[in-house]
């Protein structure tokens, strides 16, 4: 009783610093539609949310986050700018039992601001301030680099859309990427459904395998095995192409030296030269605010094994103890807006403090 107490003043102690620095405070359901957020992430949100059902509302998920939730509530008809702080519960199963919590206190602020490119450093700098005294570990990323660059790649769209929608699956990502660029084998399983298929038609091996079981049609059926032929005539992702996109996703520097380095490869890679000039403009906003961007950290793959809606930053703050999950962590997730305002979207940045970690750190629990 008395930790809790203590980490509910610690969160109302982040909270009102949220609302200082000109949040509104709102609240979020507990009980989400689980359709939603299915939509969103597909279902391997079920092995990280507690889903259970109601007889009236259909599927439902106890709160992972609150980010969704604040979005569709802001699309529907929020202010613009608005800038907005929560707290409450997030539910999260666990797949080892290692200590984390599965129900802990969550704090964030979130910024929708057309009028505020930069509002990346306003975050960070904020959740900087606010955990000054803790001494974490801070790191950033930008998705929107390597997303660009992915995009900006001289392969079939089909082989570009499983490289994005794998890019939050770092060892699925890495293991198409070798695929598509040649440097793996193909999996003995693929290859002999290669095999069957180029030895007779797609129809033929249907009807013979007898009757339908489960929702494909035979026609979806057709159209998957058209795809995977189409795909293993392909040509694989041109070897100087496919070695720029294996250093991006290893670089690693102080920001400043990772601009450097971006900007190098840009003319050989050039998609991704308009995300390496934003990438800077934000380093310069993170300047004026007093970060020292000469030595604040700079991964490109940081924040991938994150919840999928960040599509440019990402930050977090870490503390020495690597078994402890950040104590803190945000993002840019401009897209998300625009899967649920239903083809409108805003720029859109924010964060989330953990309390517990916070209180903990401080030597409060």
């Amino acid at each position: 009783m008395i930790a809790k107490a203590a980490i509910r003043a610690e969160a109302e102690r982040l909270h009102a610093a949220f609302v200082a620095a000109g949040a509104v405070p709102v609240e979020a359901d507990i009980l989400l539609p689980a359709e939603t957020l299915l939509d969103l992430y597909g279902e391997d949100i079920r092995a990280r949310a507690y889903v259970t059902a109601d007889p009236m509302a259909g599927e439902m998920m106890l709160r992972p986050d609150f980010t969704v939730p604040v979005v569709q509530a802001h699309m529907a008809g929020g202010a613009d700018p608005a800038r907005y702080a929560y707290l409450g519960e997030v539910f999260r199963r666990q797949e080892h039992l290692d200590g984390r919590a599965r129900e802990y206190l969550q704090v964030g602020y979130e910024v929708f601001d057309r009028a505020a490119p930069q509002a990346d450093a306003e975050v960070f700098a904020l959740f900087a301030g606010l955990l000054a005294d803790l001494d974490l570990r801070p790191a950033t990323g930008d998705i929107g680099i390597l997303m660009a660059a992915v995009k900006g790649l001289s392969t079939t769209d089909r082989r570009r859309q499983a490289l994005l929608r794998h890019i939050w699956r770092p060892r699925r990502f890495r293991a198409l990427l070798d695929r598509f660029a040649g440097r793996a084998p193909m999996p003995p399983a693929r290859a002999q459904l290669l095999d069957r298929l180029a030895a007779d038609a797609p129809a033929a091996l249907i009807a013979a395998a007898g009757p339908l079981v489960g929702l494909r049609s035979a026609e979806d059926i057709a159209a998957r095995a058209e795809a995977l032929i189409e795909d293993a005539r392909a040509p694989a992702i041109a070897a100087p192409e496919a070695a720029l996109l294996y250093d991006l996703l290893s670089l690693e520097a102080p920001s400043r030296a990772a601009l450097a380095h971006l900007r190098g490869i840009a003319p050989l890679l050039p998609a991704i030269g308009p995300a390496v000039e934003t990438f800077a403009a934000r380093l310069d906003a993170l300047a004026a605010r007093g970060v020292d961007v000469d030595r604040l950290p700079f991964e490109a793959s940081h924040g991938r094994t994150t919840l999928e809606y960040y599509d440019g930053f990402v930050f977090t703050f870490a503390a020495a103890d690597p078994a402890l999950p950040p104590v803190a962590s945000g993002g840019r997730y401009d897209a998300l807006t625009a899967v649920l305002g239903q083809g409108r979207s805003i720029p859109a940045v924010g964060g989330i403090i953990r309390p517990s970690l916070v209180a903990r750190l401080r030597g409060a629990v």
